[in-house]
């Protein structure tokens, strides 16, 4: 905007020097006809100042310039996305906001167990045969590395960095640590990880929020109020701190009466468990949370004292809830409250919130994880969120308030990526229809803001019961409902949130999901609030938390019936007289309806609420060609894989209980996986089921091939097997240099290494195949007598599929009698003995027989190819028989395996 030949922005930072001068914002502008000569020539119409025409013309003006130039736009896309989601909720529906001094207290807690709280130089720079997490850093945020190094005073570097390869980054950084720049250097590494020192300087922007708005309500400060507001809409922090520090200085009585004010309304406590233990052992996570302290003077940090007393005579483990500050370089306790027992008996993490709640403060609370953030634009907006706790939504008013998140960590990698469009869409368009008009949102952990009075009278924020609760986030909300609360949705006002963003820890968490929803379904809460609801709200509570994983489950058991259904029809030559009868009488509708169901198998629907939420936040084209890029990159392939997680976890919870939390890690994940890691996490859940499937589509076209067209066969089965082979191959495709071939050695070394090892007490999973498996067989200990005879039940379909097999060998010539399947009982029994046999004979002579032990496996080889030999000769054993015969007796081995392994387990128990 020009007025007399000078730009707005030149007053304002004329007004930065003379505060005396701001007489020039309110001064009435009077319209030129033309400007000066030297000036570029423009025309001023001498319309009135407030008309219909006016107001028309301005919005037309403003429809024409909605581009801006170039070098008016951040380079920083999350500066570009934080200012326009800023701008754009101001137009949203939000409550006015009251005076520092009205507006109602609340506090924040954040519960921290064994993460990082910074990265340490060691962990940055390690790269394991692979690139280091700070090269990763470097690459995938250019340019706030070049930044930094401006800020450090080296802008040599930043032409090293565009071209430069590891080594030569490498060097630039121990030039770095040489001139004492390393604790920078870790700040802004951890700053931009999933690490506690992020959250919590997130977070303090609540603190400098409050201040800065008491600050403009002062009388004296009022005439900054323009230039504060134009410094945070443009996102420029530091020019507003400086402005903010350059009043401290010089009114040091007005800032100690803001810094109380600000503390009676703002109280941050972390929760960290382990940060006693910590500093008695010397872990270097003490020294970063004291760091933090000092950082931060009004951070408090709660955490669990455990030392002995001699109570009669007798030492005694006496426990110490602490709530400790800083004061000067030291740790100073606050608060000391001695505890009945030790209080994590329960799920970890809401036991840690449960113990440090007693230190929280004010009429609402936060529950902020330890892998979040936040922003200063958005703090800003913490009156305005608060002020709905006095709006009725319609009865009476919410007691928690649901808020936006945003995944910050989309673009460490493609997994990333795929799962930050999931989580977008679940935290926004997903939300936001269960708060309205389904009114079923829960509380789904994180930015969750609650009614402290009310929930601290009413059992609390988390449930803390071992196995059932442990999903603790959500059984809050089922309270909250039971108890007549109401819990909103408001996406004016947004917290950053990390997410896990490799392989295996995606797994790792969908597990825990899957284990907290089939622990959910058991519960009394669900069962109280299916009974209360109504029909329609019945509906929707089941829909959109444990019937998701329940429709998930029944997908896929679906495609094992469909299977079975067809082998048997296959098998049992039904499906051929059908075919042929129809063919016969010209009559397709047969075939037309078994293949129909491939358009229904597309199983594109599911990213639908994905491309909605993308196209309404950033426009349909763009979500188009995200949705087609993330196919590309096998998106399909990555859900797909996820649905086998979610299914085999919820479904071994139900049928036999036990879930248990499964950390996951918060790392920046650069580094290759190992084959036996891979194998531990994916053997039951994937690779075993993959197999099975793999083996059915086999068989299935075997014995169709007489009848039935390939592309029918193609139409009808093509889905099964893109999730057969995204089960059995995708830990491979989505690990780093997972087909590098020194890495594909390395990992074939260590796996036999693992499966030769044996296990026993104190052997770890990792370290033994034997003791895994033990651990992988622990379900069948604490389940009952009904799953085990469940589990025999699902074992017999392992049978009948042989049953079915054995029929269709040649060697059988067509006979029908009971004796064929006896006889490949017989089979399986010589086949186990032979291996039997070998195994004796390695144990008896390959010590010291060795050259007998070679000579016993050579005659049993001979007259094992005798034996083939003779039946091909007088029995028509035929080699079609010897592939339908390994097809049918692996899977019954299998299923002998389960059989034995429960009776196993139940003869240990009685």
């Amino acid at each position: 905007m020009m007025a007399n030949g000078h730009r707005v922005v030149d007053l304002i930072e004329c007004s930065q020097e003379a505060v005396d001068d701001f007489t020039v914002f309110s001064r009435k502008i009077e319209p030129q006809l033309f400007e000066s000569a030297a000036s570029k020539t423009s025309i001023c119409f001498p319309l009135p100042d407030d008309g219909p025409l006016t107001e028309q013309i301005q919005r037309l003006h403003l429809l024409l310039t909605v581009k801006d130039k170039a070098m008016d736009i951040p380079a920083n896309l999350e500066a570009r996305r934080r200012i326009s989601f800023f701008a754009t909720s101001l137009f949203m529906d939000m409550p006015s906001a009251p005076e520092v001094c009205s507006m109602m207290s609340f506090s924040v807690m954040t519960p921290h167990y064994m993460e990082d709280v910074n990265f340490s130089m060691k962990e940055l720079q390690s790269s394991k045969g692979q690139v280091s997490i700070i090269f990763y850093m470097q690459k995938i945020f250019p340019d706030e590395w070049k930044n930094f190094l401006e800020r450090m005073g080296y802008q040599n570097f930043n032409e090293l960095i565009d071209d430069g390869e590891e080594e030569e980054i490498r060097k630039n950084i121990n030039e770095l640590i040489d001139d004492g720049k390393e604790e920078e250097i870790r700040k802004w590494a951890s700053f931009r990880g999933q690490t506690l020192s992020r959250t919590v300087r997130g977070i303090m922007y609540y603190r400098q929020a409050l201040k800065l708005q008491a600050l403009l309500e002062m009388p004296e400060y009022k005439a900054f109020i323009a230039l504060i507001f134009f410094l945070v809409a443009t996102c420029a922090y530091p020019d507003i701190l400086e402005d903010v520090n350059v009043f401290e200085r010089n009114n040091p009585k007005s800032s100690a009466e803001l810094d109380a004010l600000v503390d009676m309304k703002f109280t941050y406590v972390v929760s960290c468990q382990m940060f006693g233990s910590h500093k008695s052992s010397g872990d270097p996570r003490a020294e970063d949370v004291k760091d933090l302290m000092i950082r931060y003077p009004a951070l408090r940090v709660a955490y669990i004292e455990e030392k002995e007393e001699i109570i009669g005579d007798k030492p005694q483990k006496v426990y110490f809830s602490i709530l400790a500050k800083a004061v000067g370089t030291f740790d100073q306790v606050i608060y000391r409250i001695k505890l009945p027992g030790p209080p994590i008996i329960g799920e970890g993490k809401p036991e840690n919130q449960n113990h440090a709640i007693i230190f929280t403060r004010g009429e609402a609370l936060q529950t902020i994880d330890m892998n979040q953030d936040n922003y200063l634009e958005e703090a800003l907006k913490v009156r305005n969120l608060l002020q709905e706790f006095h709006h009725n939504r319609g009865r009476r008013p919410p007691t928690i308030l649901g808020l936006r998140e945003y995944i910050f960590t989309e673009s460490v990698s493609t997994l990333a990526w795929f799962m930050s469009y999931q989580e977008t869409s679940f935290v926004t368009i997903g939300q936001r229809l269960l708060a309205n008009p389904l009114r079923v949102r829960f509380h789904y952990g994180h930015p969750d803001v609650f009614d402290r009075l009310f929930h601290i009278t009413r059992g609390g924020i988390s449930k803390a019961s071992k196995t059932i609760n442990l999903s603790e986030d959500v059984f809050a909300g089922f309270n909250s409902t039971l108890r007549r609360g109401c819990i909103t949705y408001h996406e004016y006002l947004q917290v950053g949130k990390g997410r896990d963003v490799g392989l295996n820890q995606i797994s790792k968490f969908e597990a825990k999901v899957a284990n907290g929803n089939s622990e959910q379904t058991l519960s009394r809460d669900i069962h109280r609030l299916g009974r209360r609801f109504d029909f329609f709200r019945m509906l929707s509570c089941y829909f959109t938390t444990i019937g998701f994983y329940f429709s998930s489950l029944i997908s896929v058991l679906g495609i094992y019936v469909f299977l079975y259904g067809q082998l048997y029809l296959v098998l049992s030559g039904l499906e051929k007289a059908l075919l042929i009868e129809a063919r016969m009488k010209n009559i397709e509708s047969l075939e037309t309806a078994l293949a129909s169901q491939s358009f229904i198998q597309l199983g594109l629907l599911t990213g639908l609420p994905m491309v909605m939420e993308i196209g309404l936040e950033k426009g349909f084209l763009t979500a188009l060609k995200d949705f087609v890029l993330m196919q590309l990159q096998f998106a399909a392939v990555f859900f797909t894989f996820s649905l086998g997680t979610k299914t085999h976890h919820f479904g071994r919870t139900i049928m036999y209980g036990g879930a248990k939390y499964i950390p996951t890690g918060r790392k920046v994940v650069v580094f290759h996986a190992s084959f036996t890691e891979n194998y531990r996490l994916y053997s039951r859940s994937h690779f075993v089921k993959g197999f099975e499937l793999l083996l059915l589509l086999v068989v299935y076209d075997l014995f169709r091939r007489s009848y039935q067209s390939s592309m029918a066969y193609v139409l009808i089965t093509y889905s099964v097997w893109f999730m057969t082979m995204t089960w059995l191959f995708a830990p491979f495709l989505f690990n780093p240099s997972g087909f590098d071939w020194d890495e594909i050695v390395g990992d074939w070394k260590g796996w036999n290494k693992w499966i030769k090892e044996k296990g026993g007490i104190g052997i770890q999973q990792n370290k033994s195949w034997q003791s895994w498996w033990n651990d992988e067989q622990a379900h069948l200990c604490r389940s009952g007598y009904g799953a085990r005879l469940f589990e025999i039940l699902l074992s017999i379909r392992f049978f009948l599929y042989q049953y079915g097999l054995v029929y269709h060998l040649d060697i059988s010539q067509q006979s029908k009698n009971f004796l064929v399947y006896v006889l490949s009982w017989v089979v399986i029994l010589a086949v186990f003995l032979t291996v039997k046999a070998v195994n004796i004979g390695r144990q008896l002579f390959s010590a010291r027989y060795h050259l007998m032990f070679r000579f016993f496996k050579a005659f049993l080889f001979l007259s094992v190819f005798a034996i083939v030999i003779t039946l091909s000769v007088i029995c028509e054993l035929s080699s079609k028989d010897l592939l339908v015969c390994c097809l049918a007796f692996l899977p019954t081995g299998w299923g002998l395996i389960l059989v034995c392994l429960v009776d196993y387990v139940t003869r240990i128990q009685e």
